[in-house]
Protein backbone atom coordinates (compact mmCIF):
# COMPACT_ATOMS: atom_id res chain seq x y z
CA UNK A 1 0.00 0.00 0.00
CA UNK A 2 1.55 3.34 -1.02
CA UNK A 3 1.95 5.79 1.85
CA UNK A 4 -0.49 8.68 1.86
CA UNK A 5 0.61 11.91 3.46
CA UNK A 6 -2.54 14.03 3.55
CA UNK A 7 -1.03 17.08 5.23
CA UNK A 8 1.88 17.23 2.78
CA UNK A 9 -0.56 16.87 -0.12
CA UNK A 10 -2.76 19.60 1.34
CA UNK A 11 0.25 21.95 1.56
CA UNK A 12 1.22 21.08 -2.02
CA UNK A 13 -2.31 21.84 -3.23
CA UNK A 14 -2.37 25.14 -1.29
CA UNK A 15 0.72 26.33 -3.20
CA UNK A 16 -1.03 25.69 -6.52
CA UNK A 17 -2.74 28.77 -7.96
CA UNK A 18 -5.93 27.10 -9.25
CA UNK A 19 -7.67 26.91 -5.87
CA UNK A 20 -7.99 29.20 -2.86
CA UNK A 21 -8.93 28.74 0.76
CA UNK A 22 -8.06 25.06 0.68
CA UNK A 23 -8.51 23.57 4.14
CA UNK A 24 -9.59 20.50 6.05
CA UNK A 25 -13.37 20.65 6.30
CA UNK A 26 -13.90 18.64 9.46
CA UNK A 27 -10.65 18.62 11.39
CA UNK A 28 -9.57 15.35 9.79
CA UNK A 29 -7.49 14.96 6.67
CA UNK A 30 -10.26 13.04 4.87
CA UNK A 31 -12.40 16.03 3.82
CA UNK A 32 -11.09 19.16 2.14
CA UNK A 33 -12.93 22.22 0.93
CA UNK A 34 -11.88 25.22 -1.13
CA UNK A 35 -12.66 27.48 -4.08
CA UNK A 36 -11.76 26.51 -7.63
CA UNK A 37 -10.86 29.42 -9.93
CA UNK A 38 -11.53 28.63 -13.60
CA UNK A 39 -9.35 30.46 -16.15
CA UNK A 40 -11.67 30.52 -19.16
CA UNK A 41 -15.10 31.95 -20.01
CA UNK A 42 -17.88 31.37 -19.23
CA UNK A 43 -16.82 30.28 -15.73
CA UNK A 44 -13.90 32.61 -14.99
CA UNK A 45 -16.24 35.33 -13.71
CA UNK A 46 -16.78 33.35 -10.52
CA UNK A 47 -15.32 30.90 -8.04
CA UNK A 48 -16.73 27.44 -7.36
CA UNK A 49 -16.72 25.83 -3.93
CA UNK A 50 -15.78 22.17 -3.95
CA UNK A 51 -15.39 19.36 -1.48
CA UNK A 52 -12.83 16.58 -1.86
CA UNK A 53 -13.63 13.48 0.20
CA UNK A 54 -11.06 10.76 0.75
CA UNK A 55 -11.92 7.22 1.73
CA UNK A 56 -10.33 5.83 4.90
CA UNK A 57 -8.78 3.36 2.41
CA UNK A 58 -7.15 6.10 0.33
CA UNK A 59 -5.01 5.86 -1.78
CA UNK A 60 -6.31 2.43 -2.74
CA UNK A 61 -9.80 3.91 -3.22
CA UNK A 62 -10.20 7.11 -5.28
CA UNK A 63 -11.38 10.33 -3.66
CA UNK A 64 -14.78 11.78 -4.52
CA UNK A 65 -15.05 15.39 -5.59
CA UNK A 66 -18.26 17.41 -5.41
CA UNK A 67 -18.94 20.93 -6.64
CA UNK A 68 -20.98 22.66 -3.93
CA UNK A 69 -21.61 25.73 -6.13
CA UNK A 70 -24.24 25.24 -8.83
CA UNK A 71 -22.78 25.28 -12.34
CA UNK A 72 -24.19 25.10 -15.88
CA UNK A 73 -21.82 22.42 -17.20
CA UNK A 74 -22.36 19.16 -19.13
CA UNK A 75 -19.95 17.21 -16.88
CA UNK A 76 -21.46 18.25 -13.52
CA UNK A 77 -24.92 17.07 -12.49
CA UNK A 78 -27.42 19.07 -10.45
CA UNK A 79 -26.15 17.42 -7.23
CA UNK A 80 -22.56 18.56 -7.92
CA UNK A 81 -21.27 15.13 -8.93
CA UNK A 82 -18.51 15.40 -11.52
CA UNK A 83 -17.80 13.13 -14.50
CA UNK A 84 -14.10 12.76 -13.81
CA UNK A 85 -12.61 9.55 -15.25
CA UNK A 86 -9.39 10.12 -13.28
CA UNK A 87 -11.27 9.33 -10.03
CA UNK A 88 -13.35 6.44 -11.37
CA UNK A 89 -12.62 2.96 -10.02
CA UNK A 90 -11.58 1.81 -13.52
CA UNK A 91 -8.97 4.54 -14.03
CA UNK A 92 -7.77 5.29 -10.49
CA UNK A 93 -4.07 4.80 -9.82
CA UNK A 94 -3.02 4.87 -6.13
CA UNK A 95 -0.01 7.07 -6.91
CA UNK A 96 -2.28 9.90 -8.14
CA UNK A 97 -1.92 12.95 -5.91
CA UNK A 98 -4.73 15.20 -4.70
CA UNK A 99 -3.32 18.16 -6.64
CA UNK A 100 -3.67 16.12 -9.85
CA UNK A 101 -7.35 15.51 -9.07
CA UNK A 102 -7.88 19.26 -8.58
CA UNK A 103 -5.91 20.17 -11.71
CA UNK A 104 -7.97 17.68 -13.73
CA UNK A 105 -11.20 19.21 -12.39
CA UNK A 106 -10.03 22.73 -13.29
CA UNK A 107 -9.15 21.55 -16.81
CA UNK A 108 -12.63 20.01 -17.11
CA UNK A 109 -14.28 23.30 -16.08
CA UNK A 110 -12.06 25.33 -18.40
CA UNK A 111 -12.74 23.07 -21.40
CA UNK A 112 -16.20 21.42 -21.31
CA UNK A 113 -15.98 18.03 -23.02
CA UNK A 114 -19.17 16.71 -24.65
CA UNK A 115 -17.76 13.17 -24.19
CA UNK A 116 -17.64 13.46 -20.38
CA UNK A 117 -21.33 13.88 -19.77
CA UNK A 118 -23.67 13.80 -16.81
CA UNK A 119 -26.16 16.27 -18.36
CA UNK A 120 -26.87 15.19 -21.95
CA UNK A 121 -29.14 18.20 -22.55
CA UNK A 122 -26.26 20.61 -21.88
CA UNK A 123 -23.80 18.53 -23.92
CA UNK A 124 -26.21 18.65 -26.86
CA UNK A 125 -26.67 22.41 -26.45
CA UNK A 126 -22.88 22.90 -26.28
CA UNK A 127 -22.41 20.97 -29.53
CA UNK A 128 -25.39 22.30 -31.47
CA UNK A 129 -25.78 25.85 -30.10
CA UNK A 130 -22.45 26.87 -28.55
CA UNK A 131 -23.36 30.57 -28.30
CA UNK A 132 -26.63 29.79 -26.49
CA UNK A 133 -24.75 27.45 -24.13
CA UNK A 134 -22.10 30.08 -23.43
CA UNK A 135 -24.66 32.82 -22.76
CA UNK A 136 -26.65 30.60 -20.38
CA UNK A 137 -23.48 29.42 -18.60
CA UNK A 138 -22.31 33.03 -18.15
CA UNK A 139 -25.68 34.06 -16.71
CA UNK A 140 -25.74 31.02 -14.41
CA UNK A 141 -22.20 31.82 -13.24
CA UNK A 142 -23.19 35.43 -12.49
CA UNK A 143 -26.17 34.22 -10.46
CA UNK A 144 -24.70 31.28 -8.56
CA UNK A 145 -20.89 31.39 -8.40
CA UNK A 146 -19.07 32.90 -5.46
CA UNK A 147 -17.10 36.11 -5.82
CA UNK A 148 -13.51 35.47 -6.87
CA UNK A 149 -11.01 36.28 -4.12
CA UNK A 150 -8.56 39.09 -4.75
CA UNK A 151 -5.20 37.91 -6.14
Amino acid sequence: RPPWRPLQELEEARRWGGARGLRRADGTALRWTGLLLPNNPPYNAGAFRFELNFSPHHPLVPPRITLCTRIYHPSVDTNGRVCQPLTSNEHWVPTTRAIQVLQDLLLLLDSPDPQRVLRPDLACELQEQPEVFRRRAEEHTRRHAERRPDP
